[in-house]
């Protein structure tokens, strides 16, 4: 097996601009926490606020009693002034899908896990096309930063299709107050990258994130590389390659890296399985809008007692009314990971305790998905609703097939469910050998 270390790249953001301009209220918000992002000077963020019309208080409390024993209107006071007139138009609204998905984010500021040149820049770019991105540290970096209207939206991956779940946020997702609004599927195609000049035979070793490693091991490994590096970021370890003009390490990152960094790249595609996916959330301060109208998602993250058939009869509260399952993922409850339960025996069982998280094919405005969240709010020790948003439609997908195989059309790929007939391993590699000679 590969042998495998782990040096880590220090990271260096972008420099960090005056901080945007804080949000009044009447209730003052908590202070703000440095945070290691790059931010600019422009807030754009949007906040909602509640206000109604002032109303001329009664003389007395209350109105006065008639003859029939019937109250007359209150009496206004004489010296109270009309209530101000409020233009509707100049009130803050909720956010909408159109709010979200359907604009460009020319004025959004959108946060990242990772260097510039990343995976997830291109997903935040394909969610918000024209936003500004801000590359952040770690995945809780972006988190805060939303929290704390340095950013308005922030863009991390939940899972992959071929390396599965990112634990890591399905626990951020419960420890911050954030609302998932959308979300957006992203091909990943590796790319072997090197200092120009150097070529395949001259590569001793590569480094990269653990998953990009793990998603072209039989690729590198047939290209005689044997030596792994494992680090943070895709595009941090281009970045490092760069920098230190490595002539026998090369990165395995994207092409966008390729161009940022001035590295040359020696092989396209090399993840191990062609169609090589990643679904990312898009999150918020806000929830948006639910409808019912266009497809929508809703995810939820519930726990339960221990007891034979507890967890059949949660899934059945959905299943009983007809509302499609996507995912489900089970995570330990870190606040209590044992749970003691009494027993038949002298001594009590500890059961280790679960927090289960469960995408429906659903949306909140409809009211079977009501009706079923409210049953499971019955029996349910905890119930969360982490949002309810528009699912990412295929038409990504579908080209990524005509991408990988031009001969796929488009009604063979969705009857197979974006399963295609790839080239074989062998041809592939000696396409790259071809190319990089």
């Amino acid at each position: 097996m590969a042998s495998m270390t782990s040096p880590r790249i220090p990271f260096l953001p972008a420099r960090t601009h005056s901080a945007a301009t804080a949000v009044s209220s009447s209730s003052s918000p908590s202070p703000r926490r440095a945070l290691k992002c790059s931010s600019s000077t422009n807030d754009n963020s949007v906040h909602l606020s509640s206000t109604s019309r002032p109303r001329a208080p009664a003389a007395d409390g209350v109105g006065s009693a008639g003859l029939n024993g019937l109250r007359a209107p209150p009496v206004p006071v004489a010296d109270s002034p009309p209530p101000a007139y409020r233009d509707p138009h100049g009130l803050h609204r909720p956010l909408t899908t159109a709010d979200l998905m359907g604009t460009n984010g020319e004025t959004l500021k959108v946060a990242y896990q990772g260097f510039p040149g990343a995976y997830s820049e291109a997903a935040a770019k394909k969610a918000y096309p024209n936003c500004q991105t801000v590359p952040c540290e770690h995945f809780d970096t972006a988190f805060q930063a939303v929290e704390n209207w340095i950013v308005d939206r922030a863009v991390l991956p939940l899972e992959n299709s071929l390396g599965g779940s990112i634990h890591r946020n399905y626990d951020l997702l419960l420890r911050h107050d954030l609302k998932i609004v959308g979300e957006v599927r992203l091909a990943v195609r590796h790319c072997l990258l090197a200092n120009r000049g150097v070529k395949i035979g001259n590569l001793k070793s590569v480094m990269s994130h653990p998953q990009a490693l793990a998603q072209c091991e039989n690729t590198l490994t047939e290209l005689g590389i044997e030596h792994r590096q494992a680090v943070d970021d895709t595009a941090g370890a281009a970045k490092f390659v760069a920098e230190e003009m490595l002539q026998d390490t090369g990165a395995v990152a994207s092409s966008l890296a390729a161009e940022l960094y001035g590295l040359d790249i020696i092989a396209e595609n090399i993840q191990d399985e062609k169609l090589n996916v990643t679904r990312f959330m898009m999150l918020a301060r806000d929830p948006i809008i639910p409808r019912v109208d266009k497809p929508f998602k809703t995810s939820i993250v519930f726990s339960l007692e221990e007891g034979p058939g507890q967890l059949f009869k949660a899934l059945a509260v959905f299943a009983l009314r007809e509302i499609n399952l996507t995912k489900i993922e089970s995570r330990p409850h870190k606040k209590r990971p044992l749970r003691v339960a009494d027993d038949t025996f002298s001594t009590p069982i500890k059961y280790f305790d679960y927090l289960f998280y469960v995408d429906l094919d659903a949306s909140t405005a409809d009211p079977r998905t009501q009706n079923a969240i409210r049953n499971l709010e019955e029996f349910a020790t905890f119930v969360r609703v982490l949002g309810s948003y528009p699912t990412d439609d295929m038409n990504g997908w579908i080209g990524f097939i005509w991408a990988v195989n031009p001969a796929a059309d488009e009604k063979s790929a969705k009857v197979s469910q974006l399963v295609i007939l790839s080239k074989s391993r062998k041809a592939h590699l000696h396409q790259i050998r071809k190319s990089a000679a």
